[in-house]
């Protein structure tokens, strides 16, 4: 016996029916979607947990890329 009364026998066949009804290429595809998809869960769990108060840095980086080159603008027209 098996896994809740299944024998292995019984898993073999229903995985060679599954294989024959999707195929391996399809198969693999459905369990890369499923790991992308789980894995974007895990980063939406872990950037619910951030304190409010951090930032993050490349979007900092940004915000002075963007002052710095309003500031060059600006010094740049008044001549």
């Amino acid at each position: 016996m098996g896994l809740g009364g299944i024998s292995i026998w019984q898993l073999l066949i229903v995985l060679a029916i599954v294989v024959l009804i999707f195929g391996t290429k399809r198969l693999r595809n459905i369990g890369g979607d499923l790991g992308g998809a789980i894995k974007g869960f895990k980063k939406g769990l872990r950037e619910d947990e951030e304190p409010a108060g951090v930032e993050d840095k490349s979007k900092t980086e940004q915000h002075r890329e963007h002052v710095v080159d309003a500031e060059a603008e600006k010094v740049h027209q008044e001549k």
